[in-house]
């Protein structure tokens, strides 16, 4: 049985666009060192709804942002220069370490014309000691990352190791992250490699120890515990944890494991520190006291120290 079990709450992340989130969760913060998780759609879009839900620039500090898409386009700016659309089974590795804005804009006009969006987020806390690291920007191709399959069973390697796999995905601890589609009937055993671990049901149903669980819900397993996964029908499920890092304090887009350090990363914003990307500079997401978009902002520095 589950040691826990974690049911998505509504989440608006900009003006249009509301996610499943499920992790943080009140009763459990992390999962190995997956600190955030938010599910976005299956969603139909009307071309007038698209640029609403642009995520505007907004900052980041002592994690990395993994972003994977099962559908659609998304378009990435960061601090750094970067500029990449990502598309399904690619993944968008940023670590913000000392500092870095980012924004996520749904331009791409290939997801204009196929008017469908479904994307999942996860953020991995950093070590201490890799915390004010810094920033990088990595997009990977679906032909770097490690594919399994069997009868009924089918997974991609996100990131770190499972089921005999190595991921080619640069990562700072010991952690697993899979997408696996089962067929209806198939089985699958969790890897017991891994202290924490967390099956997210993100379409159909499944049975472990008797018990069936549905979409939008974590299962969160510990060391001891070696369920076999059950597809009751076709499912597409996210396997993730890894080894626990210690408490860490969240605050907004803000990871630390000083409290202090998020006071210091809110006076950063709030004063222009963290620089804007320089493609994506008119507009950024202010601290949450105020609305979703503005264009006022104390001119920048050259950038952090």
């Amino acid at each position: 049985m589950p040691e826990l079990i974690i049911n998505a709450r509504r989440a608006a992340i900009s003006e249009t666009l509301e996610v499943r989130r499920i992790l943080p969760f009140r009763e459990r913060r992390m999962v190995g060192p997956f600190i955030f998780m938010d599910h976005a759609g299956p969603l139909t879009l009307q071309p007038a709804e698209v640029t609403a839900m642009d995520v505007l620039p907004h900052p980041h500090i002592g994690l990395s942002t993994v972003t994977y898409l099962f559908d659609g386009r998304v378009t990435h700016r960061d601090s750094l220069g970067s500029l990449q659309t990502i598309r399904p089974g690619e993944v968008n590795w940023m670590t913000a370490g000392k500092g870095i804005s980012h924004s996520e804009r749904f331009e791409d006009p290939e997801l204009l014309a196929n008017s469908s969006l479904e994307m999942l987020q996860t953020w991995v806390a950093l070590p201490e000691s890799d915390e004010e690291c810094e920033p990088t920007f990595t997009n990977y191709q679906p032909e770097q990352l490690s594919i399994y399959s069997d009868k009924g069973i089918w997974m991609r390697l996100i990131a770190g190791k499972a089921y005999g796999l190595q991921s080619k995905v640069s990562t700072h601890s010991p952690l697993f992250y899979l997408h696996v589609r089962l067929d209806a009937g198939a089985k699958l055993d969790l890897p017991r490699e891994h202290s924490e671990r967390g099956v997210y049901i993100a379409k159909g149903t499944l049975e472990v120890s008797g018990r069936v669980y549905t979409m939008g819900q974590l299962l969160v397993f510990s060391k001891t515990e070696h369920p076999t996964l059950i597809a009751k029908s076709d499912c597409t499920i996210m396997l993730l944890g890894g080894e626990p890092l210690g408490e860490r304090f969240i605050w907004w887009n803000f990871v630390s494991s000083r409290r202090e350090r998020i006071e210091q990363a809110k006076a950063d914003w709030q004063s222009g520190r963290i620089i804007l990307p320089p493609n994506d500079n008119k507009e950024f997401i202010p601290l949450p006291e105020s609305k979703f978009r503005t264009t006022s902002r104390p001119p920048e520095p050259e950038a952090l120290s």
